[in-house]
């Protein structure tokens, strides 16, 4: 795969200023023309070269050549066939891969800034884009829908499957250009996002850290694009993560007036930014975090020196495995004695679960079967005993406001509360196992529909080992 970035003289930051020559691109890159930059990436090798570089045309190319072996072997082989190791489960993707190429040469460049020329980094400057053979599969005109929007003179030229047999018809792939007059990081942050849109596939698992990477770098362009839809849905896949983003660009606006709503950060990390707060200011010590995914709220913990303990639970060892790569626990080994990570159930009694100052279920109890609640009560208020737990749960009210009023917000939820029945059941709970239960809202709060978020901090009264109290 080739990517060429071509940038032609640009005029400076105001009328007196001098023209930028083209050959400051390299400065905005942190790539020198003069010198050929190669690095292995996890499926093969990226090497950035300069063809051409004056002050009038200077041409910066990433070549990208993919190792099949490097693609299809696993990390770590497993005990069976000889060929296991050379079997991948993900399909070949050349946007995706193209993409975290950019990501990693590119990477300081995609940020905006530059050690020497700031200046230009912060310009619009005249930029061509050209990609040899990009990958496009989905409706007619994709390439034009996706780039047109913001402002990009776009050309493609299809690739024949075969020139000498044109009846043969055309391959999944476009000769692609791009041209406009755009910051150097904006480009990039654009062929980030939209390679893989345009692909429609990624060669690596899709999780809940996708959303993280579409709204961070789709942020400035991604919310009035006119596409948007079709860009979550093809970039994120999964119907739960497309509607996860979509909370980020469906909040109602505020209605006070002319003054445009603040700016807030997204629903998912609002909250998991309120738990941490919460499990700081309990003073807690050892914290479990009980379904804790791909390691989000161990993440905002693990800085704070006053945990000195983090537990995280959950029953897919798939995220488990992610999120002891998102901690760095491999290449921080130090960490070991502080953080660890459990394969369980929250429906059965895990004798390791004892003995903590805090609980956390953040998004949680709504993914299991109501008829399992009594369960997940009796093992974490009955049983493990925090001194404090803090759940977290969606407002089914606030849904109205998404226009979905009898919808679930995600499609694994088997439940949704209004706020009455969330503190019904959590007051309930509360006396039954001798805790005091306090209420907070998280997030957007709708004047008629409430928090888009509702939470709850238990904290036990009394002794640890006081008996839950009979009936309720």
């Amino acid at each position: 795969m080739l990517l060429t970035l071509t940038m032609t003289p640009a005029p400076g930051p105001d009328q007196t200023a001098p023209t930028w020559p083209a050959s400051d691109l390299g400065f905005v890159l942190m790539k020198h023309p003069e010198h050929l930059l190669e690095k292995t990436l996890p499926f093969g090798k990226a090497s950035v070269f300069y063809p051409e570089a004056s002050p009038e045309r200077t041409t910066a190319a990433l070549l990208v050549e993919v190792d099949p072996v490097a693609l299809s072997r696993r990390a770590r082989p497993g005990d069976g066939s000889p060929l296991e190791p050379y079997v991948n489960d993900r399909p070949y993707a050349a946007g995706s891969l193209l993409a975290v190429a950019l990501r990693e040469v590119f990477g300081t460049a995609m940020t905006g800034h530059s050690r020497e020329r700031q200046g230009l980094a912060d310009t619009s400057v005249p930029l061509t884009a050209q990609i040899s053979c990009a990958a496009s599969r989905g409706p007619a005109g994709l390439p034009e829908r996706l780039f047109g929007p913001l402002g990009y003179a776009v050309q493609t030229t299809p690739i024949a499957l075969d020139p000498l047999y044109p009846e043969w018809g055309e391959r999944p792939y476009v000769r692609l250009s791009l041209s406009a007059c755009v910051r150097v990081a904006e480009l990039l942050r654009h062929l980030y996002v939209l390679l893989p849109v345009l692909d429609g596939k990624k060669h690596y698992y899709v999780g809940e850290t996708e959303v993280g990477k579409l709204l961070r770098h789709g942020e400035g362009w991604l919310e009035t694009h006119p596409e948007r839809e079709l860009i979550t849905r093809r970039y994120l896949r999964f119907r739960e993560l497309v509607q996860q983003a979509g909370e980020s660009f469906s909040v109602p606006a505020e209605e006070s007036g002319d003054a445009p709503p603040e700016a807030r950060p997204r629903p998912h990390d609002e909250r998991l930014d309120t738990v941490a707060q919460a499990l700081k200011a309990s003073g807690a010590a050892r914290v479990l975090d009980l379904g804790c995914g791909e390691g989000q709220l161990l993440r905002r913990l693990l800085p704070t020196a006053q945990f000195r303990e983090l537990v995280g639970l959950d029953l897919s060892a798939r995220s488990l495995e992610r999120a002891a790569a998102q901690l760095n626990l491999t290449e921080r080994p130090e960490l070991r004695e502080r953080v660890r990570l459990l394969h369980g159930s929250l429906i059965y009694p895990d004798s390791r679960l004892k003995g903590f100052d805090a609980a956390a279920l953040v998004e949680v109890i709504e993914h299991l079967e109501p008829h399992r609640l009594e369960a997940l009560a009796e093992n974490v208020f009955g049983f493990a005993r925090p001194r404090t737990v803090i759940l977290t749960t969606p407002n089914a009210e606030y849904n109205t406001a998404f226009n979905k009023p009898l919808e679930l917000r995600h499609a694994d939820h088997r439940f949704e509360w209004t706020r009455a029945e969330f503190r019904a059941w959590t007051q309930t709970t509360a006396e039954h196992y001798g805790y005091s239960v306090d209420y907070a809202d998280v997030g957007e709060v709708h004047p008629a529909f409430g928090p888009i978020t509702q939470m709850a901090v238990f904290t036990l009264v009394g002794p640890r080992d006081r008996a839950p109290a009979s009936g309720a």
